[in-house]
């Protein structure tokens, strides 16, 4: 069976990492393709990597060209998305790739965000632990997702199996992420211009204030921690795409390093994307791209007492695009890894 899908804000970096991940897709068919700015023009124009879908043209994004599908990802900008959700068919499969229904609190939407609270979705992490669960669990049948943010998920992935497990505490979490200027979006800003970036590394939203700080602590409650804390410093870092995630976590006292490894082991043995490796074994960003993969290593630093714990994605394949795929799969009952590939591209 083949299910026609529409891609809102396809012009974009997201957009345009769901066209190149659907194009392989053998049982997504794309029937539409949206913009703003760039409504009228074709794919290749604005994507000239993507030959398979160069002819294809840009429509604007209404809820009239999205209507009649089977399954919409929105690619779009916070706040732009919530409205145009609520015009289209409850029996489809809507799947946003924004910011816009992530979060479960409207004082953190309030604070982090602002603007009209649209409230929360099925949240697009499969393997994200839940309880005595997974968040698969809840994606399968549901007709509206909210695929995470890229640094969201990275960190939530990190440190779940820690706070289930109960070996490392939930409280001063830090984490430093080195993160490519692609999640920022393709508007032109001055501050990712190439000789701003290149030769640098640049922390922003710095202090507690990036918007993905709620997203983080959400999953974390999730996970099963009552209260967490977390100290999360970005860094802009001249590669096109990609993050790693160096998060650190104080052990709770009287935990063993084999319970703490056992503990990841154990929650991502059976997983396609999420790998642990192993011991003394680190991830580069260069391993993942264009993977929906997430590769962590993990150590102990016995004299802090704390364990690091180092993870890389992909920021648009498993960060957006391909946790935006897979979690679509789960909900329409075929298998997790169609469409998806677990393998990079290198060098």
């Amino acid at each position: 069976m083949s299910f026609s899908v529409a891609i809102a804000g396809a012009s974009g970096y997201a957009g345009g990492e769901l066209l190149r991940l659907l194009a392989s897709h053998p049982e997504f068919e794309i029937t539409t393709v949206t913009a703003h700015s760039n409504a009228g023009q074709n794919v290749a124009a604005v994507h000239p990597h993507l030959r398979s879908l160069a002819d294809k043209v840009f429509v604007a994004t209404n809820a009239q060209n999205l209507a009649g599908h089977d399954i919409v990802f929105l690619a779009l900008p916070h706040g732009a998305s919530g409205a145009l959700t609520a015009q289209l068919d409850p029996n489809t499969l809507v799947v946003d790739c924004g910011a816009d229904h992530r979060l479960e609190s409207e004082e953190d939407w309030a604070a982090f965000y602002g603007g009209d609270f649209f409230g929360a979705w099925t949240y697009g992490v499969p393997e994200l632990l839940i309880g005595s669960g997974k968040q698969r669990d809840k994606l399968v049948g549901t007709k509206r997702i909210a695929a995470p943010g890229c640094n969201a998920s990275t960190v939530e992935l990190s440190l779940a199996p820690g706070i289930a497990a109960g070996v490392i505490e939930p409280l001063d979490i830090v984490t430093v992420l080195a993160v490519g200027p692609s999640g920022a979006g393709k508007a032109l800003k001055t501050n990712l211009l190439a000789a701003e970036i290149l030769g640098t590394a640049n922390p922003y939203a710095v202090g507690g204030t990036h918007r993905h700080i709620p997203e983080i602590i959400q999953g974390l409650r999730w996970a099963g921690a009552e209260q967490a804390t977390v100290s999360f410093t970005p860094v802009l870092v001249p590669m096109s795409r990609g993050i790693l995630a160096t998060t650190t976590a104080k052990i709770v006292p009287g935990t063993t390093a084999e319970q703490i490894r056992a503990a990841w082991e154990s929650a991502y043995a059976d997983e396609t994307f999420v790998h642990v490796l192993p011991e003394g074994v680190f991830p580069r960003t260069a391993d993942v791209l264009g993977a929906n993969t997430a590769l962590m290593g993990l150590a102990i630093d016995e004299a802090a007492g704390r364990v690091i714990i180092v993870t890389a994605v992909d920021n648009l394949a498993k960060g957006t695009a391909g946790a935006a795929i897979q979690s679509a799969n789960i909900a329409l009952g075929l298998p997790e890894a169609t469409g998806l590939s677990i393998d990079g591209v290198a060098p």
